[in-house]
């Protein structure tokens, strides 16, 4: 049973890979006994060049044997040269091998750490196993080489060189284990470290919003203090590598030292001895250096690499490239209102309906009580009404479309049934009325024959019974009225979280947007006005709820063609102005739409200073406003008649803004939506969506001011100068600033009253939470 964490078919698989790759084997062998041979000629040349040249007296001998050694390290380089190629014909294969294996489980799993896996170590495995081939090759033929040189020229000098050499690798290698367990758990620390830093850069705006900076901050830096600490474990076990090394490569030459005397005496020339110290100083000690920092750093490193690329993805012990269990940087999600707490319940939303009862037999016209603007059903809604059906002969509702319907509405309709007034069943075909089974043709009701179906051509008699009689004339059939028209935009139910762990941006949200109206979203920076247009659009899938435009899925391809989304940043490409301009249409635009449409949003003067349209666009010379302007009429000619302005003319002056917004409402058929930069938007608009978390609600200006204390801070600050009014008691209003700034009465810098305080300050509605002037 292979212990948790541990790969055992990793050697086995590298062994296959080599297994594979013989060719590439052989010829990386056959260049290193050249540079082998190098080492040999080295040490064994020099030693002949002293004992047969320079000390025997004859110079000339002994510069031929240093020109030996010379041309072994040449031809040595060369070999040296060759097998680098060698050895990329091994590395390059197993880089491949890794990165498709590492992006068909990161495809499978959709894991952050992947990231990791793939830029980081991917090339890990690549650079420590070719570092890891140059460096065994390297140590065991050089080695060799001098090993042998040694056996030529004395044997009794392998006894100063051979026990430390083996001695300090034995060392080496019983630590080698406990080396690549503590590169793992650098390797564990830094992948849990990527996928915390992927979550939370996916939900800053999350963490912002909900206050949980230091939470998340004090976790990611448990994280890195984690990733640091196994990085410390590390280098102090590497400290072993450094007696390893004295051992291996630096006792040898004390040893050679100590027993020179000794060595000399028993037959060893001056000239071995010299060449030994050649061999074990520039040969053998730096192999073994290499071998220990490269074999304990890469090859340590290469083996949990492999193990951890190659693992399945449901590893055990905490090692496996599976994701982590991960904690909410938010903690546990706060308790729903009450209002919202049947919409949030196990059964979902459809399940917790709760319908109204029908009107009574002869009772039409709006309910008795209006519901509060921005709720229905006491869950907090976003709705804005459909415009009054002026075509028939039913009177204007504004009823908001949420999880709540009525029995009438919910009720099946029968065949052959006319809908109810308030209900939305479209009425049958003719014939299928006319041979629809009736439910009433067999039963005769408490209250008289004259509700029973009738024969043709029979009378009624007093009695009860049918007389025979000429057929009467049918009344004609009430008109039934036409099917309310999809809206443009409607979100039911919806919730978006940037991440599953991460606070909802948008919660449990109802929106609907009848055809030809203009609405504009306003509410604080960060509050998730681009992510609901993100969701209207269908950039952004909600957890939970549907949106659809036009009755169809926000997703569905007819849906997109029928939805322009213009963002902040405006996208200009290179090419002629109508390019740009007519890029959402088939055809090409007839010039003279291309004016009509620049004057409505207000950009015939640029077009004019441009060239006209057929003048090619450099974006680059381009401000942000006209860009903003070239998007716009783009937008204007696109024949989408949903439009999403998502601070598209922040970059436009007032006046411009207003015209451009303008444009769009007055589209046939047109339906505007607004991220309002300035409040302007916001009064010009039919309605308006206040984003304020779980206040969040919808109505038409008045409302709001009565209703929102954020839209009348908003409304306030739009307008400094004038004294506010925010809500208070019926008939009597509080008359104080809502926001303090410079200008006002009195010297404190803080929120004071026009004139004489009429009445106190309700406390929790100032910045504060404490009653005016201390009252």
């Amino acid at each position: 049973m292979p212990e948790p964490g541990r790969t055992p078919s990793t050697a086995r698989q590298g062994l296959r890979f080599l297994a594979t790759r013989r060719g590439a084997l052989a010829r990386l062998a056959g260049w290193s006994v050249l540079e082998a041979g190098h080492t040999f000629a080295l040490g064994y040349a020099l030693a002949r060049a002293l004992d047969r040249g320079f000390l025997a007296g004859r110079a000339a001998t002994g510069l031929g044997w240093l020109g030996l050694a010379a041309l072994a390290v040449l031809a040595g380089a060369y070999g040296t040269g060759r097998t680098y190629r060698a050895t990329a014909d091994l590395v390059e294969p197993l880089r491949d091998g890794l990165v498709r294996r590492v992006v068909g489980r990161a495809l499978a799993d959709g894991d952050a750490a992947a990231v990791s896996r793939l830029t980081h170590q991917v090339e890990i495995a690549r650079d420590t196993f070719a570092g890891l081939v140059m460096v065994s090759r390297s140590f065991v033929f050089t080695a060799g080489g001098a090993l042998a040189g040694l056996c030529a020229l004395a044997p009794a000098l392998l006894l100063a060189v051979v026990p430390p050499l083996l001695l300090g690798l034995l060392l080496f290698l019983v630590t080698l284990r406990v080396l690549a367990r503590r590169q793992e758990a650098v390797l564990v620390a830094d992948e849990a470290l990527a996928r915390s830093l992927d979550d939370v850069a996916r939900g800053l705006r999350d963490i912002t919003a909900g206050g949980a900076e230091r939470r998340v901050a004090a976790a990611t830096g448990a994280l890195v203090d984690a990733e640091r600490d196994a990085a410390r474990a590390l280098a102090r076990w590497s400290l072993v590598r450094v007696a390893a090394l004295t051992l291996a490569g630096r006792l040898p030459v004390i040893l050679l030292l100590v027993l020179a005397p000794w060595l000399l005496d028993h037959g060893t020339t001056p000239g071995a001895f010299v060449g030994a110290l050649a061999y074990v100083t520039q040969s053998l000690l730096p192999a073994v250096q290499e071998l220990v920092h490269g074999l304990g750093a890469s090859g340590a490193r290469l083996a949990v690499v492999i193990r951890r690329l190659t693992a399945g993805s449901g590893g055990s012990g905490g090692t496996s490239g599976g994701p982590l269990p991960h904690r909410s940087a938010d903690g546990p999600p706060d308790a729903p209102a009450a209002g919202a707490a049947a919409a949030n319940g196990p059964a979902g939303p459809a399940a917790t309906r709760a319908p109204t009862a029908a009107p009574p037999a002869g009772r039409s016209g709006p309910t008795a009580k209006a519901a509060r603007p921005g709720h229905v059903a006491g869950r907090v809604t976003a709705a804005v009404p459909s415009p009054p059906d002026r075509t028939g002969d039913r009177p204007p509702t504004n009823t908001p479309r949420g999880p709540a319907r009525s029995a009438a509405e919910a009720a099946p309709q029968g065949p052959g049934r006319l809908p109810r007034p308030d209900g939305p069943t479209a009425a049958p075909e003719p014939a299928a009325a006319d041979n629809a089974p009736d439910p009433a043709a067999d039963r005769m009701p408490a209250g008289g024959p004259a509700t029973a179906r009738q024969a043709p051509g029979r009378l009624p008699r007093p009695g009860g019974t049918a007389a025979t009689a000429p057929p009467a004339p049918q009344p004609a059939p009430a008109p039934a009225p036409a099917p309310a028209p999809a809206p443009a935009l409607e979100l039911r139910g919806v919730t978006f979280a940037y991440g599953p762990h991460a606070a909802p941006v948008v919660h449990a949200l109802d929106l609907r947007v009848p055809t030809g109206t203009r609405l504009a979203v306003v509410g604080p920076s960060g509050i998730g006005k681009s992510t609901l247009t993100g969701l209207a659009a269908g950039l952004l899938v909600p957890a939970r709820g549907v949106v659809t435009i036009g009755g169809l899925p926000a997703r569905d391809a007819a849906a997109r063609a029928g939805r322009v989304l213009i963002p902040q940043e405006a996208y200009v490409f290179s090419g002629t102005l109508a390019e740009n301009l007519g890029y959402f249409r088939p055809d090409p635009v007839p010039e003279d739409e291309l004016w009509a449409a620049a004057r409505a949003v207000g950009m015939a003067g640029l077009a004019e200073r441009l060239g006209g349209f057929g003048a090619v666009v450099a974006p680059a010379g381009l401000s942000a406003g006209e860009r903003q302007w070239i998007a716009l009429a783009r937008a204007y000619l696109s024949p989408a008649p949903l439009a999403l302005l998502d601070e598209a003319t922040c970059h436009l002056d007032p006046a411009a803004e207003a015209r451009a917004e303008d444009a769009f409402a007055r589209r046939p058929g047109g339906t505007l939506v607004v991220v309002a930069h300035r409040a302007a938007s916001a009064l010009r608009a039919d309605r308006v969506l206040v984003m304020d978390g779980p206040h969040t609600v919808c109505g038409d200006h008045a409302e709001l001011l009565r209703a929102s204390p954020l839209y009348r801070d908003l409304m306030a600050e739009a307008t400094a100068g004038g004294p506010s009014d925010p809500a208070g008691p019926p008939g009597d209003s509080y008359g104080v600033h809502p926001v303090a700034r410079p200008g006002l009465p009195g010297d404190r810098a803080h929120v004071v009253a026009y004139g004489p305080v009429r009445q106190v300050q309700a406390a929790g509605d100032l910045p504060d939470a404490g009653a005016l002037g201390g009252e």
